[in-house]
């Protein structure tokens, strides 16, 4: 009786680079947003409605504060390179950055951290990564200002003051208080926490009550 055949992988074929099998991750998985954390990748979900309705609501003061002109925008979903790993990366969710931005692309279609005034992140279900290995990551990176709006607990972050890992300075906000950012970021913006809590907060279909 004959074998059947075993067809074996090509063992001339290449290995994929990490960076790479990202790429091929994000084209196979359309609308999930994949990163490079800490020589991991990760692939978060995509957003939900009121994910979306957050992220609008939260642009909302600082494009009425000017920041989205001459010297700096306001941004959906750039990638950011990250000095934690040789071929690290994320996608905040929101980034105001300098103007100039395109003079400082890297690698990947991702952007020098040294360009990012500010990142904000609006959580899902994978929220311990931005309550986490994001803060350590862009902390790392330099990036002045973190803002993570946690859905799940019902608050507002502000991380400033980066040092090595961490933020030496970690404000957390409640509904009924307002969340003043820096004045570093080019003009003076505050953030209604209960409007932004409201905006992503998912509703109760007719079929869960």
């Amino acid at each position: 009786m004959s074998a059947a055949a075993v067809e074996h992988p090509c063992e001339d074929e290449p290995e994929l680079s990490l960076l790479e099998e990202a790429n091929e991750l994000a084209e196979q998985l359309p609308g999930r947003r994949v990163e490079i954390i800490g020589g991991v990748i990760t692939v978060a979900p995509p957003p939900d409605g009121p994910h979306a309705d957050a992220l609008t609501t939260l642009m909302i003061p600082f494009l009425a504060a000017g920041l989205h002109g001459e010297e700096s925008r306001l941004l959906q979903g750039i990638g950011l390179w990250l000095p934690g790993g040789p071929e690290d990366y994320a996608i905040p969710d929101l980034a105001l950055v300098d103007a100039d931005l395109d003079e400082h692309r890297l690698e990947n279609n991702c952007y020098d951290p040294a360009v990012f005034r500010l990142v904000l992140e609006v959580t899902s279900s994978n929220y311990r990564s931005d309550l986490r290995h994001k803060v350590a990551a862009y902390a790392e990176a330099k990036i002045p200002v973190y803002v993570i709006l946690d859905r799940k607990h019902s608050r507002v972050h502000v991380l400033t003051e980066p040092v090595g890992g961490t933020y030496d300075r970690h404000e957390v906000y409640a509904p009924g208080q307002e969340a003043p950012l820096p004045d570093s970021i080019g003009a003076a913006v505050s953030l209604d926490v209960a409007e932004l809590i409201k905006a992503g907060r998912v509703k109760q279909s007719p079929s869960d009550a």
